[in-house]
């Protein structure tokens, strides 16, 4: 019975995927910067204070108090602080002064400092599947408190019994306000963001984010999607991705799995097609039969005469990418084909073709929030004839020219596309730009900065 079970549920789940393509572990280091710049740019409180001498629909007066206005407020203190499995605590210390006519006839001056406190939960809501932050348990606590009125039982009474009502009603609708401010940068995440003309990439949440006693985790399921509404399954031969160690407490760090970055790699392969007809390249020497005829006596033989050639290169599996500590390479599967330009009208005639794998070094960048590639070559693996009408000969004899073309002629051009760079995650106003990058076992590491 319980292996029928166990075949059932396998059944249900064929496609899935049991790690995420992409990590982001968000430290206090940006989710304080934030929080507080959501409470800045709000301006929340200062406009609370504003509307709270204002007479409202349906909000009756506070007895004992006439003409009451808030000014002087402080700029709030924020701390915060991670709750494992329900997201953050929040203290905002602030201040200010509430004048007015009390009911003693005079004028009234309080001056109070207090703390807002509530528990901001983090879920994942059900219609975007996007991150969102709910606050709960709001509670206004006083610090201190002043005031121009003499001191007695009637007046500490009333003074308690007018804080405890403005107070609520005026500040924990600010937690809210802000948090609104905090959810708005979480918005743009799972919108699909092109890889130039040839597909997009979205950030889709693999889960609800999980909070710990340090960080919160964010899994990614990123969809890799072609122009034409294909998507590209991420494989799944990587391993797990993790959090390498060495990294300062509370920092923030993004990994993007080898996975994830072949996925985007395969949008690509199309155009790292090519045919060369240029006969001066680099540093090479003349693209003729001439050159070849001096790795290949065959050549000489079929033309002696010299003649231009035209090289193809055609990539026909998707490219690889591997990150080992240290190092990442783009494996490229392929065929190089050679051909001899013919008179006019007449197509070219094709001299050999060669089974090529070989490996470029990469090396990564950040610009415009887009990840950047820069290649070089690394290691020509295998080169095997498919082809041949000039007779057999030994196609090892080729490896060095063939590596030093690659460099020369196949290189640039895969640069050239790969300007196009790759979209990361848009969310929190996160600037990409400041990230150091490192290259872990089967992960690229942002060590995200915020100057």
């Amino acid at each position: 019975m319980l292996q029928i079970l166990c075949l059932a549920l396998c059944g249900l789940l064929p496609g899935t995927r049991a790690d995420p393509g992409a990590l982001l572990r968000l430290g206090m280091d940006i989710l304080n910067h934030e929080v507080q710049s959501a409470m800045e740019e709000s301006h929340i409180l200062e406009k609370m204070a504003a509307e709270a001498g204002k007479k409202r629909p349906g909000v009756k007066p506070i007895k004992g108090i006439t003409n009451m206005k808030v000014k002087d407020v402080q700029l709030p203190v924020i701390t915060l602080n991670f709750v494992p499995e329900v997201g953050i605590f929040q203290c905002v210390s602030t201040g200010m002064t509430i004048t007015g006519k009390s009911f003693m006839g005079g004028n009234m001056e309080i001056v109070i400092v207090l703390n807002i406190t509530a528990t901001n939960r983090l879920l994942q809501e059900e219609e975007t599947g996007l991150p969102v932050f709910k606050s709960e348990g709001c509670e206004i606590t006083l610090v201190s408190v002043k005031t121009n009125l003499p001191s007695n039982k009637m007046v500490n009474k009333f003074l308690d019994s007018t804080l405890h009502k403005v107070l609520p009603g005026m500040l924990c609708p600010a937690i809210d306000a802000v948090l609104v401010y905090v959810n708005q940068k979480w918005a743009r995440l799972s919108d699909p963001m092109p890889v130039g003309q040839m597909g997009t990439v979205k950030y889709a949440l693999m889960s609800t984010p999980a909070t710990t006693a340090s960080h919160i985790q964010v899994d990614f399921s990123p969809e890799v999607t072609q122009q034409k509404g294909k998507t590209i399954k991420l494989a799944e031969d990587g391993g797990p991705l993790e959090i390498p160690g060495g990294y300062a407490e509370g920092s923030s760090q993004l990994l993007l799995s080898a996975a994830l970055l072949t996925a985007e790699l395969a949008l690509l392969q199309k155009s790292f097609n090519m045919d060369i007809q240029d006969q001066t390249i680099g540093e090479l020497p003349p693209q003729t039969t001439v050159t070849l005829a001096g790795f290949i006596p065959e050549v000489a033989e079929a033309y002696p005469k010299p003649k231009p050639v035209v090289t193809q290169i055609r990539i026909n599996k998707p490219p690889k990418v591997t990150l080992k500590t240290g190092k990442s390479l783009l494996h490229f599967h392929g065929s190089l084909e050679i051909f001899t330009t013919r008179r006019r009208g007449k197509p070219p005639m094709s001299l050999f073709l060669l089974e090529t794998h070989f490996n470029l070094k990469i090396q990564y960048s950040v610009q415009g929030n887009r990840l950047q590639m820069d290649t070089s070559v690394d290691r020509l693996l295998s080169l095997t004839r498919g082809s041949s009408s000039i007779g057999n000969f030994n196609e090892e004899e080729l490896t060095g020219y063939i590596t030093d073309y690659l460099q020369e002629a196949f290189v640039p051009v895969v640069n050239d596309v790969l300007r196009v760079g790759f979209p990361l995650p848009d969310l929190l106003a996160i600037d990409y730009n400041l990230a150091e990058l490192h290259i872990a076992e089967n992960a690229l590491v942002l060590d995200l900065k915020l100057d």
